[in-house]
């Protein structure tokens, strides 16, 4: 046997980068959920364990959700919109984000969320085809394919800028989600009532 086949080194064509990944890293949380979060791509804790957002960023985001009363296991669908990790955790290439997108928009069809969560930049410019600032584009309510969608700083940045003051990011993005919380409580309300 040659050495070939004792690599467990994958190469994923699904993005077209050909890049070295463990695993395809699909999701984690309840396919079944109102609330999707999509990110940027696997990092290597995620490649490892082949989960989405179980990293330091991960723990960030859970604890986040647990602050305003979301549960990141039942309420949540969480997924990237690149599958596989990219070569030192680099951004995702435009190409990679394009060839990637079908595959997330056949997760947003199948999980059929009433609101979705962009993390970061990266996930804003792949889903809403903006490329401005996250700083000016977080907190503000989108529209996207009849649903509702709330970019939000990512958690790496949030571990970069720790800072818990008042009109800082921790408090900012507790902020965006408390809205999302929100959001989907009056969604519901609103399909509840009978006509």
């Amino acid at each position: 046997m040659t050495a070939e086949f004792l690599d467990t080194t994958l190469f994923c064509n699904c993005c077209g980068s050909k890049q070295p990944s463990t695993q395809v890293v699909v999701s984690r949380g309840n396919p079944s959920a109102r609330l999707m979060l999509i990110g940027e791509a696997p990092g290597a804790r995620e490649d490892e364990l082949g989960e989405p957002f179980v990293g330091r960023s991960g723990k960030v985001l859970d604890k986040l959700f647990k602050d305003v009363g979301i549960n990141p296991l039942e309420d949540v669908f969480i997924c990237n919109v690149v599958k596989c990790r990219p070569p030192k955790n680099r951004r995702p290439t435009k190409e990679e984000l394009l060839i990637s997108f079908p595959w997330l928009n056949q997760q947003i069809e199948l999980v059929d969320p009433w609101v979705i969560i962009l993390s970061g930049s990266t996930a804003v410019e792949a889903v809403l085809g903006l490329k401005e600032k996250i700083t000016s584009l977080r907190g503000v309510w989108r529209a996207w394919e009849g649903r509702m969608v709330m970019p939000l700083f990512h958690p790496s940045y949030l571990l970069r800028n720790p800072s818990k003051t008042e009109g800082g990011p921790v408090a900012l993005t507790r902020g965006d989600l408390l809205q999302v919380k929100n959001r989907l409580k009056d969604l519901h309300k609103a399909i509840a009532m009978p006509m």
